[in-house]
């Protein structure tokens, strides 16, 4: 039996995305398991696990804003730019002000180009930085456009410094806690990070592993999933008839009623009976709905 739909974990301290994704797998027997967006070991917080069909929706929720709570350590740097590297650089913090720290934090906000760190996943010649960084070897990275939407210092007792951010998808917080502390003057990193949302999910809904576990063994954990369209609720959607219904699922264009989609618009495609079944994209020249991602099985 297929199972189809999104957990909003929270990731636990200590454990890769990849463990809670296996974890899934194991315990649910569906094969097809997959994560929205990577957290680091070290951080908590909003994990998205989509499985079945779900997992053909990941670039939908990778690529919505999150939003971050980040606990800084000023007058520390570290080759990490996390708690769990070595320390490369100690600054004084004696005579920072919140009125410095707030007026540095938000020269970050808006569009920014961000240097990945070595310790990261990204990939150089298919060999992921943080390979190369354990090898000792750095290479020059580059700098990748990302959005911080808001910054807002919730909280500063020196060498500590709390943030909320809400930026884009790629975002590395490391990577700002870092260039933070460099333009401060005194060198920073990032010491504990939650990710509290990601898209339309929260952490006030989020799971716990061990609650998960639990709901496993006691034959109840499918209460625990979102359907699928709530990674794609963003999206205008079309109610279809029986015979329309056929041809989508054959992955044949079907024609919609003038008004109803505009040129390269996606559209999410619902049956009478209220079943998500497909993304559809308007083609303008064709005057028709392309079947882009089939969501049920054939009939």
């Amino acid at each position: 039996m297929t199972i189809d739909g999104i957990l909003n974990l929270d990731k636990p301290k200590g454990k890769t995305s990849f463990d809670v994704v296996a974890l899934v797998r194991r315990l649910s027997g569906e094969r097809r398991v997959g994560h929205a967006g990577t957290l680091d070991p070290g951080a908590t917080g909003v994990l998205l696990v989509c499985l079945g069909q779900a997992t053909r929706l990941i670039e939908f929720l990778a690529d919505t804003t999150k939003i971050y709570r980040a606990e800084i350590e000023l007058g520390i740097a570290t080759d990490t730019y996390d708690a769990a590297g070595k320390v490369t650089r100690r600054g004084d913090t004696s005579s920072l002000t919140r009125e410095q720290v707030e007026a540095v934090a938000s020269s970050f906000s808006g569009s920014i180009e961000q240097i990945p760190p070595m310790y990261s996943a990204v990939k150089h010649q298919g060999v992921p930085l943080y390979r190369l960084a354990r090898a000792g070897v750095e290479i020059p990275r580059k700098a990748r456009r990302v959005e911080l939407y808001r910054l807002e210092v919730v909280d500063f007792q020196p060498p500590l410094l709390t943030l909320e951010v809400e930026c884009s998808k790629g975002t590395y917080i490391r990577s700002l806690a870092h260039d933070l502390g460099q333009k401060l003057g005194c060198g920073a990193h990032l010491r504990n990070l939650v990710r509290s949302k990601s898209g339309p999910f929260h952490i006030r809904d989020a799971v716990s592993v061990s609650k998960l576990e639990d709901a496993f063994r006691q034959g109840r954990w499918s209460e625990l999933l979102y359907p699928m369209d709530m990674a794609v609720q963003h999206l205008p959607s079309v109610t279809v008839g029986d015979d329309v219904e056929r041809d989508i699922v054959n992955g044949r264009p079907v024609a919609l009623a003038q008004g109803e989609a505009v040129s390269g618009e996606l559209l999410r495609a619902y049956t009478k009976d209220g079943r998500f079944i497909a993304l559809l994209r308007y083609d303008v020249e064709k005057g028709c709905c392309k079947p882009e991602k089939v969501l049920v099985t054939r009939r």
